[in-house]
Formats: C-alpha cells, structure tokens, sequence
C-alpha cells in the first residue's frame, strides 16, 4: 500500500527537474515557462504558480490593446494578456484545457482570441475582428494572427483535430468549436437557413466558417461560449 503513501503522492506528481525547454509541457493541462531575463505574455489569469523572481504586469487586449470597436464588443478576462517578465519557472493553465505548444519558424497562424494561452515576445499578433459575425454570435468574434519565430501555446478543450483544406474541398466547421487555422486561410461566415428554421434564433449551428483553398484548421469536441452579449 505504499505507492498511496504522502511521499509516494509527491514524488508522483512533483515538478520535473530534469527538463527546461523554453517552452514545455509539465502536464497536459499545464505549461512551464523558463523565463531567462526575458518576458512572455500569458492570458490573464492563467497563472496557477511560480519559482523565481517573476513581474507581472496586467495590460490591454495583446501588446497592441484594442480599437474602440473591439472595445465595445469584448469583455471578460478572455480578452486580456499579462505579462510575465524576469527569471524562474512560470507555470500557467486554462480552466483545466489541455494545452498544445507550437514553434513558429517564420510562419503564420490565427487563434481564437480566447484560446491563447502565451506567445513569446519574438511573437508579432495582430488582433482582427470577423466582422460578418459581429452581432450574430454570443462568442469566436475575434481573432489573433500570430507571425514569426518563437513559441506559442494553445488550449484545447479535450484532444483537438486537424482538417485539411484542399482546392475545391471546402470545410465547414462550428465558431464555437473552431480553435486555428493556418494564416493563409480567410474564413467565411455561413448561415444554414434550414437549421435557424428547424431549431430557433440563437442556436449556434445556424452559422458556420467556411474555410477554401489550402491550409488546414484545428477544432476541438466542445463548443465555447466566451461571454454573453447585452
């Protein structure tokens, strides 16, 4: 009966001393960031601990804060980085997601605003906004292209998939369920006149994202409603 003993249950679930990757994995619901007098930029909130001597400084909507217009529309911590800058071990969650890490080499990618967890500061995000999707959807209004060399850390809700998009393949995914897509990609919003008719205004299934040409997009088997309208 000793693997239930309190010794046994540390050293099961303690922190691995062995690995300091910039960026890694220290449970699957959980990042570690090794942080050498540099800073990241985490979701707000997402700070579960840390070693170290580490700052953070709560700021606007990514480095680059947000227009009038996005201003008006977003609210919630999901719209909010924080930045984390210093020495030490910095360990960051979201609500229990699983958490996916992505090297950028040069390349481009768009994210469900509230699906980042943490980019590096090599990292350049441009916030842009689904205009046809303004005012018919309660969440997935925003999103953010990230471009460059570095590292970038996703959440998932349960273990995601990824759909390629070929030449005259077009996919059709859910707003709420949709989490990336390659950069190249430019979503379309698709209304579903049959699905609005047979289940009633506000049900999400009624608009889709249409995705042509060829890249590929990632979807998770949960749809995520940001924040409620007013």
């Amino acid at each position: 009966m000793g693997e239930y003993t309190l010794a046994a249950f540390v050293e099961k679930t303690r922190q691995n001393e062995r690995e300091h990757d910039y960026f890694e994995l220290e449970k699957p619901q959980m990042l570690e960031i090794n942080l050498n007098n540099q800073f990241v930029w985490t979701k707000n909130g997402s700070m579960v601990g840390y070693v170290g001597n580490i700052k953070f400084e709560r700021e606007g909507m990514l480095s680059g804060g947000l227009g009038n217009l996005l201003k008006k529309t977003l609210t919630g911590e999901g719209a909010k980085l924080m930045k984390a800058s210093g020495t030490g071990r910095l360990y960051v969650a979201d609500s229990g997601k699983k958490v996916q890490i992505l090297k950028l080499e040069g390349e481009s990618i768009c994210v469900n605003g509230n699906d980042i967890l943490a980019h590096d500061q090599t990292i350049k995000n441009e916030i842009t906004m689904l205009k046809s999707i303004a005012g018919m959807m309660s969440g997935g209004l925003f999103q953010v292209r990230l471009t460059g060399n570095g590292h970038v850390a996703i959440s998932t809700h349960g273990d995601p998939l990824t759909l390629l998009v070929k030449p005259g393949e077009p996919v059709f995914t859910d707003p709420n369920a949709t989490v990336a897509w390659s950069g190249n990609l430019k979503p379309e919003l698709k209304t579903n006149v049959s699905f609005k008719s047979l289940l009633g205004r506000g049900s999400g299934e009624e608009f889709q994202m249409m995705f042509q040409g060829e890249g590929w997009v990632l979807i998770q088997p949960y749809e995520e409603v940001y924040f409620q309208q007013k």
